[in-house]
């Protein structure tokens, strides 16, 4: 372990404490070391970071040899949303498909063993669960990551996803607060707003942020959404009505306040990160999450000495940067003590999918969460090779575009020679000819949200009656199709659970 720089002062300690920023490669760049040796303490791991869980020990390793009790963070919601395995798809179904089994035990497992991978590769803080009402219905960024629409179901949920990952020592975020599930914008793009009473936020929105406050969350990551019935002017992330006044002093929190990534064009656009680094800290935020973009040396120095400057000139008590720097090393100590407990087990052994007890529940949950609903006509079930026609709608920021998705590598393992093609604003005609004479699986996501993939697929469906219709994205479409599959989600078991029904080994 290295020691504090000497030299480095309180005040600039203090503000580089309260970063969590990124970075580009698979091994810590000196840079990022060189602060952590001054004061930094998290990091956080994106998919740009990861390749296999030997490798991820290994980084996780090199980091703390510079400091030992630094935190290590990841945005590891399983389901559509995976850093671990960002290549492959995830080996767990995400909160959608939970929710919609809707048995806590499961829920607890998962995110149990999930917590374990990741406290065996040495990360400690996961930015997740997802405690997001999903009550609009076109929102286009939370989705299959909110447990479901019920506020009652996405608390006792949330609370089973708390416990499983903080009963193996890796501490959960809770998000987004106050609630990003009635949106229909991504605060990637731009800022939402929800204009909604104080009524329906507290009956609706934070029933499962008070559940997993009660419940011991270690973290919550604050929203970039304009709820106008508690701050009409400034986002969640930067309103003390609702970080120091709602969260901290109503809901009683004691914990660690995370931002979302500050370089999101919601705050970013209107405030720039520096000025918004400085408005988060001073309305309540302990941790300024920066690296989903921006992930360099200069986005780090450029925060540090905003915060440093504001705290000289008056802007940001120096009383609020201190507070907010102890919160962090709190949880630190926390997730070190956790680490020290469980040292028996080896670094990185036993996150490969099927190599530990339990470690199939991600698959048994998935197959779990499926829903079939067989069309008027008896349904033969595949035995030759089909085409798998993908109508694939542009993904969000969160979720990225380079998981792959869909059920054609599960059905090509069951039925080879099974071939794929990818469809964005389709015609029918155009699938028809791709297809030939071959049986047609149909795979959509979020069906109800794009007209133009709904008229394709009903074309589709009136032109070839046997067609097989897989929806792994929200199942509000009514089934239409020969088979009907709602997965509940696009992880990579979530395809293998359809295609064993599919091919009728499965539901």
């Amino acid at each position: 372990m290295t020691t504090l720089v000497h030299g480095t002062d309180t005040l600039t300690r203090d503000a580089l404490t309260v970063l969590q920023p990124g970075f580009v490669g698979t091994t810590a760049p000196d840079w990022l070391l060189r602060r952590i040796g001054e004061g930094l303490s998290s990091v956080g791991l994106f998919g740009r970071n990861i390749v296999s869980p030997e490798q991820l020990t290994a980084l996780t390793a090199q980091l703390r040899a510079e400091r030992d009790d630094v935190l290590v963070a990841i945005d590891e919601e399983g389901g559509d949303v995976t850093r671990l395995e960002v290549k492959q798809g995830s080996s767990f179904p995400g909160n959608y498909a939970l929710g919609s089994v809707d048995d806590v035990e499961l829920t607890r497992a998962v995110a149990r063993e999930l917590g374990r991978r990741l406290a065996a590769c040495g990360v400690d803080l996961n930015w997740a669960p997802s405690a997001d009402v999903n009550s609009n219905a076109e929102n286009p960024v939370i989705g299959v990551r909110s447990f479901g629409a019920d506020p009652d179901l996405v608390a006792r949920h949330t609370v089973a996803y708390v416990d499983g990952l903080q009963g193996v020592g890796v501490a959960a975020c809770t998000k987004h607060f106050p609630g990003h599930g009635d949106t229909n914008v991504d605060s990637h793009d731009a800022l939402p707003r929800i204009d909604v009473d104080l009524a329906t936020l507290h009956a609706r929105e934070l029933v499962p942020f008070r559940a997993a406050v009660a419940a011991g969350t270690k973290a919550v990551m604050s929203a970039h959404i304009l709820l106008s019935a508690l701050d009409p002017h400034r986002p969640a992330t930067l309103s003390p009505q609702i970080l120091t006044g709602l969260l901290r002093q109503e809901l009683g929190f004691e914990g660690l306040i995370v931002t979302d990534g500050m370089e999101m064009q919601a705050v970013a656009a209107t405030y720039g990160i520096e000025r918004g680094s400085v408005l988060a800290i001073a309305a309540g935020a302990d941790a300024i999450c920066v690296g989903g973009g921006l992930c360099d040396e200069d986005t780090v120095l450029r925060l540090r000495d905003a915060l440093v400057t504001a705290v000289r000139t008056g802007e940001l008590p120096e009383e609020r940067l201190a507070d907010a720097a102890a919160r962090v090393r709190a949880l630190a100590s926390w997730t070190q003590a956790h680490r020290v407990r469980g040292a028996g087990s080896v670094p990185g052994a036993a996150v490969q999918e099927g190599t530990a007890p339990g470690a199939d529940i991600g698959l048994v949950a998935a197959r779990r969460a499926l829903k079939v609903t067989r069309g008027e006509r008896p349904y033969t079930p595949m035995t030759g090779a089909p085409y798998v026609a993908a109508f694939t709608p542009v993904a969000n920021f969160a979720v990225g575009d380079e998981t792959p998705w869909g059920i054609a590598a599960e059905l090509e393992r069951l039925l080879p020679g099974t071939e794929t093609g990818s469809f964005a604003d389709a015609s029918t005609e155009a699938v028809l000819a791709a297809a030939g004479e071959r049986r047609i699986v149909a795979v959509v996501r979020d069906l109800h949200r794009h007209p133009w993939m709904t008229e394709a697929l009903d074309g589709l469906v009136a032109a070839r009656p046997d067609t097989v219709v897989v929806e792994m994205g929200l199942n509000e479409a009514e089934p239409r199709g020969a088979l009907h599959v709602a997965t509940h989600g696009a992880a990579r078991v979530c395809g293998r659970a359809a295609a064993e029904a599919v091919v009728g080994t499965g539901a």
